[in-house]
């Protein structure tokens, strides 16, 4: 109760939910003493997989016994999620006192909730300032809260993509844009990119970033990966090869995000053999990504059919799903919420002629939601008619399915936890 007042206040502090400037947390940050500035950081910065590229670097440096500190956003079910520190969530009385500390500093200082949370838990950090610090950029990186670190060991660049447009100008809602907003103000360090969906994206990547003094680490020119069809893959960079398990994630696009994570950690030459390496990925914990429930009050309604949740909320995840979705052998049905500012029509679309059905929902306790039957007029499938239910378990009872089907919840990640939190 007490950490949950303190948030209800913290959202009273700034008028805006998201105000994309540095000035604020940069003057809240320097009365904390500019926690940040002792940090030993990697960025992740991107569109999509940043999470599930922290998820693999978490997973390695805590099977090698390297102490780290995680921030990232949002949270599926709990605030805690966003604050890990020496290799563990932080607990409620903890947080409470953290955000009470930075609270009375601030004095009632304008600033957003993202701003605040961010300045907390860099100040937090600062007892842990020998671990790695591993940092999620938010919405953009250019104006990001996080983006007032004066040094950092590496940044990553996952998969970027278009979304967030509208918090561009009309006419600057381009893929240029973006990778300009995520990429010209990187430090100077290592720049690890991850394999993009198109040649053309990542040459504008590497515009982007030429003036920028950091090694390289490109996916194609400095490390890659092959796949064998005995349940190993080959990943191969400037330090030699290894021959990998697969890793305990569904989709191959997991393995572009686990191999930039890879390459990062041996950039970073924290002298981890190989084998923790291997062991380290069989043991990621990917919360929302493509997630199968197998167990509780949901998956329970499903009988023999397999539930998924996923978090993804813009074309190009919708792509990634697709392409796990095509190998399997059975009849797949959606179950869709998303968020107001989204590109409805064009997520559902990637869906087409893949899927057996679509039912569409509200998004529950989320203001910001679009709402379900606005939502599916703005749907067009071919061959499909498009289902509106009031609830997530009225939409799995309303799927006809056998035996052996897949039904994936998705669109967003706070549906996702909605889900978790119902089951």
């Amino acid at each position: 109760m007490k950490l949950q007042k303190i948030l209800a206040r913290f959202q009273k502090l700034h008028p805006k939910e998201i105000d994309l400037s540095l000035g604020r947390i940069q003057k809240l940050c320097k009365k904390l003493g500019n926690p940040q500035d002792n940090l030993n950081c990697i960025s992740v910065v991107g569109t999509n997989g940043k999470y599930s590229t922290i998820q693999a670097l978490r997973a390695i440096l805590n099977e090698a016994n390297i102490n780290f500190n995680i921030y990232t956003s949002p949270h599926i079910q709990k605030i805690n999620e966003r604050f890990i520190y020496n290799n563990h969530e932080i607990n409620d009385l903890d947080l409470a006192d953290l955000l009470t500390e930075v609270e009375n500093i601030n004095k009632n200082d304008p600033i957003t909730f993202f701003e605040i949370i961010t300045a907390a838990f860099f100040y937090g950090a600062k007892k842990y300032s020998n671990n790695i610090t591993i940092i999620e950029s938010g919405l953009f990186h250019r104006f990001d809260a996080t983006n007032i670190l004066k040094k950092n060991l590496s940044t990553v660049i996952t998969s970027i993509g278009l979304d967030h447009l509208d918090w561009l100008p009309e006419n600057e809602q381009t893929i240029d844009k973006i990778i300009y907003e995520k990429t010209s103000t990187l430090l100077n360090s290592n720049i690890i990119i991850s394999k993009q969906s198109s040649k053309d994206i990542l040459n504008k990547i590497q515009n982007s970033i030429k003036d920028n003094k950091s090694k390289k680490i490109i996916f194609g020119n400095e490390f890659n990966y092959l796949i064998n069809e005995n349940n190993f893959f080959f990943f191969e960079d400037e330090f030699g090869g290894i021959k990998l398990p697969y890793p305990n994630t569904k989709g191959k696009f997991q393995l572009d995000n686990i191999t930039a994570a890879i390459a990062t950690i041996r950039n970073l030459k924290l002298n981890i053999d190989d084998e923790k390496i291997k062991h380290g990925i069989t043991k990621i914990k990917s919360i929302a990504r493509l997630q199968e429930i197998k167990k509780g009050k949901l998956k329970n309604l499903i009988k023999k059919n397999r539930l998924f949740i996923d978090g993804s909320h813009n074309p190009l995840g919708a792509k990634a799903l697709v392409d796990y979705l095509d190998t399997l052998n059975c009849q797949k049905h959606i179950i869709l919420g998303m968020m107001a500012n989204k590109d409805h029509n064009k997520y559902a679309r990637c869906f087409n002629k893949k899927i057996s059905s679509l039912t569409v929902i509200d998004i529950p306790n989320q203001k910001n939601a679009i709402k379900r039957d606005v939502l599916k007029k703005k749907i067009k499938l071919d061959g499909i008619e498009i289902q509106s239910k009031s609830s997530i378990q009225e939409a799995i009872n309303s799927i006809p399915k056998k035996n052996n089907e897949i039904i994936l919840i998705t669109g967003s990640l706070y549906l996702a936890g909605e889900v978790l939190n119902l089951n």
